[in-house]
């Protein structure tokens, strides 16, 4: 086997790896481990295969760590919709208790409820979920 099937395996085994562990930097190197297959296919030297090779694949994970870098920081869990599926969505109050909670009947279940503004009037209502705070939902006026 020469030095460019070599290279292929060593890139068939990151993709590989890469599927069960579902890190994206792994394909980034993947695709370095291939520009050395097509270095050493093109005659390129060991040396310059290595080079290349670390070359791309450094690039590439620098590259998208740079971008993701300038996006906007991703939201806490407990204010993220893609994590808590019930951000966003309404709840009834029908009345609320002294201590500012309110029992709410959700997803076939009773949840207790906080106001997201402690000053706000506790008027009884349809509310938007704004957060989760561990078993409480955090409700804002709609």
């Amino acid at each position: 086997m020469g030095e460019a099937g070599i290279w292929w395996l060593l890139a068939g085994a990151a993709v590989a790896v890469e599927l069960m562990t579902g890190t994206f930097y792994l394909l980034m190197l993947a695709a370095g481990l291939v520009a050395g297959a097509l270095a050493a296919t093109l005659g390129i030297a060991l040396t310059g295969q290595m080079l290349i090779a670390g070359a791309i694949g450094g690039g590439a994970v620098a590259a998208w760590r740079w971008s993701r870098r300038q996006g906007p920081a991703p939201l806490a869990a407990r204010f993220n919709q893609d994590v808590n599926l019930d951000i966003g969505e309404t709840v009834h109050v029908v009345r609320w208790n002294a201590d500012g909670t309110a029992i709410v009947h959700f997803r076939g279940a009773q949840w207790t409820a906080i106001a997201a503004d402690p000053g706000e009037p506790s008027s009884p209502g349809n509310f938007r979920i704004k957060e989760m705070r561990g078993n409480r939902l955090v409700i804002e006026p709609l």
